[in-house]
């Protein structure tokens, strides 16, 4: 994969100002799980899939174009990715499978990996940067998930305060740590940590979004030690705080 990464820079950057960047478009048009962009040096996108356009209520790709993340995506889930932007675009450092929240139109999350990677001409200037996010789901038949394992995720999915570390979670499932880990990359494409830290934001999200419960009986509810990790954690994943994420996602869902 990461020679494939750096194959398609080398070609962005060779192309961007070209018609050959709507070729990639076209390309990522068929995967209906992955958001795929080109953006220039200010951070406004050159090229987009219509899967990216769909996640933002938009009719068509090219709707997009000449925009910026927080022109497109309401409150912070369009700031949040606009600051990332200027971070690869200003350092020239990669972002590599970072695990976030971003949503999706009309009124639901999603979980996804996301890459960013600078593009450079021949004399090492940044002149823009290519990237996906990829929708964090399970590529294969639950029935190939053995039977602990199924178990130990759901009685983690529904008692996130019981399991804290990989290693609990590799005990409740009856394994070792390294096939704990190659089966929750292989289903999830997420580490453990990863795996624990998304569960317990997402158990968090959907108490925000379903329930009037206090920031503090979620924070408890959701497995964090204290209303102050929980803060930090869920911001680190969605670029908001708990009770921004509240307001945000109950004024979306009133449009």
């Amino acid at each position: 994969m990461n020679q494939w990464l750096k194959q398609t820079t080398d070609f962005a950057a060779r192309q961007i100002t070209s018609i050959g960047v709507g070729l990639l478009g076209q390309l990522f048009d068929q995967a209906d799980d992955v958001a795929f962009f080109i953006k220039n040096e200010h951070g406004q996108y050159v090229c987009v899939n219509e899967s990216l356009a769909k996640r933002h209520g938009l009719k068509r790709a090219a709707d997009a174009i000449g925009k910026r993340p927080s022109e497109i995506c309401p409150g912070d889930f369009g700031q949040v990715p606009a600051e990332q932007d200027a971070k690869v675009l200003r350092t020239g450092r990669a972002l590599v499978g970072h695990l976030e929240m971003q949503w999706h139109r009309p009124h639901r999350p999603v979980w996804c990996l996301t890459t960013k990677l600078p593009i450079i001409d021949s004399d090492d200037q940044i002149i823009g940067l290519v990237g996906f996010s990829r929708d964090v789901r399970v590529p294969v038949e639950t029935d190939i998930i053995p039977n602990e394992f199924a178990q130990a995720l759901e009685f983690f999915e529904q008692n996130p305060i019981e399991i804290s570390t990989p290693s609990m979670l590799a005990e409740r499932a009856n394994m070792s740590l390294q096939r704990l880990a190659r089966l929750t990359k292989r289903l999830f494409g997420l580490t453990p940590s990863q795996f624990i830290r998304q569960t317990r934001v997402a158990t968090a999200s959907r108490l925000l979004l379903d329930t009037d419960k206090t920031i503090a009986d979620i924070s408890f509810s959701s497995g964090f030690y204290d209303q102050s990790a929980f803060t930090r954690a869920f911001r680190a994943a969605t670029g908001v705080t708990p009770s921004q994420f509240r307001q945000q996602t109950q004024n979306i869902r009133k449009d």
